[in-house]
């Protein structure tokens, strides 16, 4: 009996607040006992759940289609409830599989949908301190405590009146700051820091919430606590506030319906009330919360609680386009439980939660009334074992504030407008009494489903694919940020290498595709895509005074090659993981300007070095090829550039900026030649596929001599021409041989930064050198991948030596994903499971079974269902490897040169003279012999 599950709708499940009018439908065929199953057809009906047989019906579809299906004809209404459901006929039965349904339901779609009014609760204008740019940032120091610089969060209520309970109620709403909303003294949802980063010049998301359950007849109340979040408070490398505005505002809307078919709408107003003197002293993201439990507010957003004292709000017009929330919120996603309380060398109790994380801490404490405990946190001990501040900058506190009530039973407390990068906790003002018991870390992520699995015979390489899961859950928080502590930006370099990874790893369609819309937003009249989305304003400045240059030991840049890339790169990615071809469409725009805006400066300027050269039409043709006339960040943070008396994180891209530039120009050229090609837009295709041509022939003869030298002849440079096809058949040994010569002039170590570490391992396994890849993954030195793990790392480092082998500890982040991307590499190669179709409808299952581990596993839940690989392999050559596919899908299973005594599903087939095994759904197992265990190349 084959059945259908796993219905989605633009990705998620039953979403209750869906962004758009053309929703997309996705199914899986869960259930089969039938093998190489192809759907040949479906049927989908759709109807309004609150009136029964509106539904629109597409009849038998004669398709395979099954990921992210569009209903010809339907527009969903907005605030409206839909049932729907799909059943499907395939190549093994005459018969459709039963209807499967599920619901959604679609959120505020229109701006004429919005009747509210913005309203600005009573509150002190924030502040202006932080650091204004990055020469003062290492001067400014902040010595002032928390409380005397940052403000109370302000609390607003507005108390209404039921005759009856609605049978609906929907509540939209948003903020200036970061907010929570309660209903009759319950939170309306588990979300944190809505309504999450933005660009709030350009668009403002606002959440809807299903508040059904929180209203009955009689007095209600709705509240609302605000904090500055990103758009007031103290984020970013400078820890400068005001980055969007100094005032805090709310807008909110509570939609009813009644049993007798009426409505009712409740909007703000200045019938709402608000104070500041609550019990959050101060709440910021990056500083810290200050909470005072003897103001006793029990009850402040429920009926009879006194307000007598509070301010009426004042209503503003705002010119604030909002836009629905696109995919998961952030929400507490794990509770890390503490190890042990340290106490250090210099006398000091420290929590250590054994695991570095993003979140705050959850804390039980007894104590006198008026008590103050202090937690600071930290990723990271000192070589000494005493607690570290590995976060330097202004407003880089850390730092989190309880004032005991005095209740003699206890009490407990976790912040809720901040949250830390940490894995320590510096405790001050508890009791001898405290243990680690009492103490939780909170993990506060997006709550994106995890959709990969990794495993293998060596625990360093698992715990490496720990580390990676880790990085990026810390990371993926409302956007995707370069670290969780320090910056917080959306560093968009950071996210074009680990895109790959992070779609293996986890569900990130919807997320990707909202920052997306941000990078937009940021996008300038040029074309530039920002090297940081959202821009916040305090970084403006980097687009002022004249072009930088690579002598700038700042390199101020507002957009950079490699990191701009993103706009094109992460959305084809979203493409090939999850088949979404509506995200390439809304972004093509944006990527045709970007590319644009790189051809027409190629086309018109020059490297420095050739600045007022004489040059010939050939020459000055090529230089048009190539862009290399613009500074860029090159292979940042290349381990070799950092060392020795001059060692700085600038010496890379001087000696590679040329290189990088150019190549990653030809890339991106290749990438809009693929994605102009998916959208059928062909005369696109074929000017930037000529000119990805143009720039490969131009970069051979400009850059590579005729010993396949390349200029700063760092590992990177070689790294990446080979990767991305910018070496000629004729000098490509030479290239490989001097790479070689690099990594062994290294001791057998990387010497890759940010742009080129992604390619490493297969530019050398697909030039014949996999024994060194599989040297440079196992190597336990620094820089290396396991370096860290043997330091006891638990999140991926910034730097290769953020813990340097003499044990000192740097003031480098702890969590920082995009070294992560070797992740990828571990599914693809390792494990085998490599993706040949959008959405691995097509897949190719090939996995080192002949390296140095002695089994392998990995799975990933594709759009279609779960595909895995798991292998094993004896002490005398003995492999046992079993695939299994999900149907509607077909891939490729290939297994090494040299094998004897093949079984197939425990059918003997001998020795194949075919490497490659064709296969359908279901579970394949394939047994074989090496031929021998030597690790030549294979």
């Amino acid at each position: 009996m084959t059945k259908l599950g796993h219905l989605l709708v633009e990705q998620l499940d039953r979403p209750g607040g869906l962004w758009t009018a053309r929703p997309r439908f996705s199914w899986q065929i869960t259930q089969t006992t039938d093998t190489d199953v192809i759907q040949t057809a479906y049927e989908l009906e759709v109807e309004r759940a609150d009136e029964p047989g509106t539904a629109l019906r597409t009849g038998r579809v004669e398709s395979r289609e099954s990921v992210l299906v569009e209903l010809a004809g339907f527009e969903a209404r907005s605030a409206t409830t839909y049932r729907w459901r799909v059943r499907c006929w395939t190549n093994t039965s005459a018969e459709p599989t039963d209807w499967a349904e599920s619901t959604f339901e679609t959120t505020l779609l229109h701006p004429e949908d919005w009747h509210a009014r913005w309203v600005v609760p009573e509150q002190t204008p924030v502040r202006k301190d932080g650091a204004a740019n990055f020469q003062e940032l290492f001067s400014l120091h902040i010595d002032t405590p928390p409380e005397d610089r940052l403000l109370p969060a302000p609390y607003l209520r507005q108390p209404f009146h039921l005759d009856e309970a609605p049978i609906r109620a929907r509540l939209y709403a948003t903020a200036h700051g970061i907010y929570q909303a309660e209903i009759n003294g319950t939170p309306v949802s588990d979300e944190l820091f809505a309504p999450g980063v933005e660009s709030y010049h350009v668009h403002l998301s606002f959440q809807a919430y299903d508040v059904t359950d929180r209203l009955s007849a009689g007095q209600n109340v709705l509240g609302v606590v605000l904090s500055d979040g990103w758009y007031a408070g103290r984020v970013g490398i400078l820890g400068a506030s005001r980055n969007y505005g100094d005032t805090l505002k709310a807008i909110w809307q509570l939609e009813l319906a009644f049993a007798d078919g009426s409505t009712r709408t409740i909007v703000s107003d200045d019938s709402a009330r608000s104070s500041t003197d609550g019990p959050i002293r101060y709440a910021d993201l990056a500083v810290g919360e200050g909470y005072d439990a003897r103001i006793d507010w029990d009850g402040w957003s429920r009926a009879g609680f006194d307000d007598s004292t509070w301010t009426p709000v004042v209503e503003v017009e705002l010119e604030q386009s909002l836009v629905p929330f696109v995919g998961e919120p952030v929400r507490r996603v794990l509770e890390v439980p503490a190890i042990e309380i340290i106490r250090t060398p210099a006398g000091e109790n420290v929590v250590d939660f054994g695991q570095v994380i993003a979140g705050r801490v959850r804390f039980r404490v007894r104590g006198d009334r008026g008590q103050t405990v202090r937690l600071e946190h930290s990723e990271v001990l000192d070589q000494h074992g005493n607690y570290f501040n590995n976060i330097v900058g202004p407003n880089k506190d850390q730092t989190d504030v309880y004032t005991l009530a005095g209740d003699p039973a206890g009490e407990t407390w976790e912040p809720l407008f901040t949250f830390h990068g940490f894995r320590f906790a510096r405790l001050t003002g508890f009791g001898a009494d405290a243990s680690a018991e009492d103490f939780v870390a909170v993990v506060t992520a997006s709550d994106l489903p995890v959709i990969g699995e990794f495993a293998c015979s060596d625990e360093r390489l698992n715990r490496l694919h720990a580390n990676v899961r880790w990085s990026q859950r810390g990371n993926f928080l409302s956007i995707p940020t370069d670290c969780p502590q320090r910056e917080r930006y959306g560093w968009t370099g950071d996210l074009q290498v680990f895109a790959p990874t992070a779609a293996t790893n986890m569900s990130v369609g919807p997320f990707l595709s909202r920052w997306l819309r941000i990078v937009r937003d940021d996008q300038l009249p040029d074309g530039r895509i920002m090297n940081i989305s959202p821009n916040p304003p305090q970084l403006d400045y980097l687009m002022q005074g004249p072009p930088p240059s690579y002598d700038d030991p700042m390199m101020l840049l507002a957009s950079s090659a490699g990191w701009g890339d993103a706009v094109a790169i992460a959305p084809l990615v979203l493409f090939e993981h999850f088949a979404d071809r509506r995200v390439i469409e809304e972004n093509y725009p944006a990527m045709v300007a970007w590319a644009q805006y790189q051809i027409d400066s190629a086309t018109s300027g020059l490297p420095p070095r050739l600045v007022g050269s004489d040059l010939t039409p050939a020459e000055r043709h090529r230089q048009s090829l190539l862009w290399n006339n613009e500074p860029n960040f090159g292979d940042w943070l290349a381990p070799s550039t950092l060392r020795g008396p001059e060692g700085s994180q600038m010496n890379a891209p001087r000696r590679t900026g040329e290189v990088f530039g150019s190549i990653y120009h030809g890339r991106l050229m290749d990438v809009m030649a693929e994605v102009a090609g998916i959208l059928g837009h062909s005369e696109d295709a074929e000017r930037y596929a000529a000119r990805a041509r143009g720039a490969r022939e131009a970069f051979a003869v400009e850059y590579i001599d005729e010993s396949g030298r390349i200029p700063g002849d760092l590992q990177g440079s070689y790294v990446i021409a080979l990767a991305c096809g910018f070496v000629p058949d004729r000098l490509r040994t030479l290239v490989v041989d001097n790479l070689v010569q690099l990594i062994h002039d290294a001791g057998d170590h990387l010497d890759t930064g940010f742009l080129s570490v992604a390619f490493l391992l297969d530019a050398l396994w697909d030039n014949g050198q996999r024994e060194l890849a599989r040297t440079l993954l196992f190597q336990d030195t620094a820089p290396s991948w396991l370096y860290e793990v043997a330091q006891g790392a638990t999140t991926i480092w910034e730097g290769w030596e953020a813990i340097a082998p003499d044990g000192t500890v740097t003031d480098l982040s702890f969590n920082h994903y995009a070294f992560g991307c070797v992740d990828d590499w571990l599914y693809r190669r390792v494990a085998g499971l490599q993706l040949e179709g959008p959405a691995y409808r097509e897949s190719l299952v090939e996995p080192d079974v002949t390296g140095l581990l002695t089994s392998a596993a990995a799975s990933i839940e594709t759009p279609y269902g779960w595909l895995a690989s798991r292998w094993t392999r004896s002490e005398h050559g003995r492999v046992e490897l079993s695939v299994q596919v999900p149907p509607n899908t077909t891939s490729t299973i290939r297994i090494p040169d040299a094998v004897r005594n093949v079984r197939i599903n425990d059918r003997a087939v001998g020795s194949p003279t075919e490497r490659s095994l064709a296969v359908g759904s279901g579970t394949t197992t394939i047994v074989f012999d090496l031929a021998d265990l030597d690790r030549e190349e294979q």
